[in-house]
């Protein structure tokens, strides 16, 4: 079992930047693909970020391709997610997840490990 928890979400301005942090304990899922997803009032879950289980690898949705980048510590166990010029849109609550594949994926389904969500609000 991987436990995951997020945190940094907070209301900020859009244009500004803000860093989310997902903490692993359990099986630290150090070996594990990785991803970020977001979901938003009213909408399905959707895919953010990955990398792949040593941050070779990663991918992108285009909506934040530019503006948002993925990255994790293994040593510390930690996956990150770093966003900048944020957007109204960007607002949802954003979740860490891990998979037991090494590689990236951007499907909800092939994520086994789920975070329980961080809030970001970003105002116009």
């Amino acid at each position: 079992q991987v436990q995951l928890v997020e945190s940094g979400g907070q209301l900020v301005q859009a244009g500004t930047s803000l860093r989310l942090s997902c903490a692993a304990s359990g099986r630290t899922g150090n070996s594990y693909g990785k991803g970020w997803f977001r979901q938003a009032p009213g909408k399905e879950r959707e895919f953010v970020a990955s990398i792949n289980w040593n941050g070779g690898k990663t991918d992108y949705a285009d909506s934040v391709k530019g503006r948002f980048t993925i990255s994790r510590d293994n040593a510390k166990n930690m996956l990150f997610l770093q966003m900048n010029n944020l957007r109204p849109e960007d607002t949802a609550v954003y979740y860490c997840a891990a998979r037991w594949e090494a590689s990236t994926a951007n499907s909800v389904d092939e994520y086994e490990y789920w975070g329980q969500g961080t809030q970001v609000t970003v105002s116009s």
